[in-house]
């Protein structure tokens, strides 16, 4: 018998993930805009559902009947509705980047015994596994992860296009970074310490500090150097940071004409049209993981390299493949009995389990995803 799962969310990364699990699960969608719903013609197995997913309400009765619960709802949702999934007792993977620390929600979780797996996308995500199955095998000294998901066409002037609700991206741009050096937590702005990398099958892209990091913090308290940097094509940083700097990045109301207006409101309505991937546009996802560390006894230096790109075959962006496969990998590993821990986990614990990354690293190259390791 095939397993029930309710996808909350539409978007391009729900959207790939309720086709991929509809190979062997029969799949709902569900989402507010029925636009949404138009990329499921030829998908038999995927039932839709028109609905408000703000309603913590309507979110608990749509789930009844469900195994699994696949959260894909914009950051600023994630949290009321993982809350809302947990109190009605289902288990739940979940991508939504929320801003709030989602662990405060494992007593809830533990309390009514269902599994919740957070941050399960590329990065957080697929870097926390790598981390959490290399932290379980060896002592590891230092982890840095430099990651980006970046459009094959370079447009200007922004030289970028988003997946994700805008406002989430922005978040990223304003929200102070955190990374560990000498096991203390240090804070710089986001978008500090510009550096120029150079990829071979890419050329040179920009990092910078971003506040990637998340759950690491506080799960890996014993690993004494960890960093993530955002990736972007070079000159990106210095428009970000004239926007920031001049206020359009702002959540704090002013007057015009005589309205209360909020400049991030108004700034995410403008660069959204701009920022958006159209239907056919091209993009990849880059990511190098490095982790250092003492394993039987020697030193050890591991690399996970990742260009993923848009499948040209399924018209799937690689952000959605690498982002929503994940998570669907991982779904599957719920559902199998291959990771079963009742609370709010962050993603390194489930690469904690014996054959966990294997089962995942498999699970995605089958999918055209390949991590290069060395």
């Amino acid at each position: 018998m095939k397993n029930r799962i309710i996808v909350l969310g539409a978007g391009l990364v729900g959207s790939a993930i309720a086709i991929d699990l509809s190979k062997n699960h029969v799949v709902t969608s569900v989402d507010l805009n029925e636009v949404a719903f138009e990329k499921f013609v030829s998908y038999p197995n995927i039932k839709t559902v028109q609905a408000d997913l703000k309603d913590v309400e309507k979110v608990k009765m749509l789930i009844q009947g469900f195994d699994i619960v696949i959260g894909a709802v914009p950051g600023f949702m994630g949290f009321q509705t993982m809350k809302a999934v947990i109190e009605a007792g289902k288990n739940m993977v979940d991508i939504s980047f929320m801003p709030e620390d989602f662990l405060k929600l494992n007593g809830l979780a533990k309390k009514k015994n269902v599994t919740v797996v957070a941050d399960c996308g590329v990065a957080p995500g697929m870097g926390n596994i790598i981390l959490g199955y290399h932290n379980k095998n060896m002592h590891v000294k230092s982890y840095e992860c430099l990651v980006g998901g970046l459009p094959v066409i370079r447009e200007w002037p922004y030289e970028y296009k988003a997946v994700f609700s805008p406002i989430d991206v922005i978040e990223e741009y304003t929200r102070p970074a955190r990374y560990i050096k000498n096991y203390e937590m240090l804070t710089k702005e986001a978008l500090s310490d510009p550096e120029l990398i150079q990829f071979d099958e890419i050329g040179t892209l920009e990092s910078w500090n971003s506040d990637g990091l998340r759950s690491l913090m506080q799960t890996m308290k014993n690993i004494p150097d960890m960093i993530e940097k955002t990736l972007r094509y070079p000159g990106c940083i210095e428009y970000l940071r004239v926007l920031r700097e001049s206020g359009f990045f702002s959540y704090e109301e002013i007057e015009v004409n005589g309205m209360k207006i909020r400049p991030i409101d108004v700034t995410s309505k403008l660069l959204f049209p701009k920022w958006q991937l159209k239907e056919g546009e091209e993009d990849f996802t880059i990511m190098r993981i490095v982790i250092d560390g003492i394993e039987n006894g020697d030193e050890k230096k591991y690399k996970y390299n990742l260009l993923d790109r848009f499948d040209r075959k399924t018209k799937t962006i690689s952000m959605a493949k690498t982002t929503g496969y994940t998570c669907t990998a991982v779904a599957n590993l719920l559902l199998e009995g291959g990771f079963s821990n009742a609370g709010v986990n962050a993603p390194e614990i489930v690469g904690t389990k014996k054959g966990n990354l294997t089962y995942i690293l498999k699970y995605l190259a089958e999918r055209g995803v390949h991590y290069k390791i060395s």
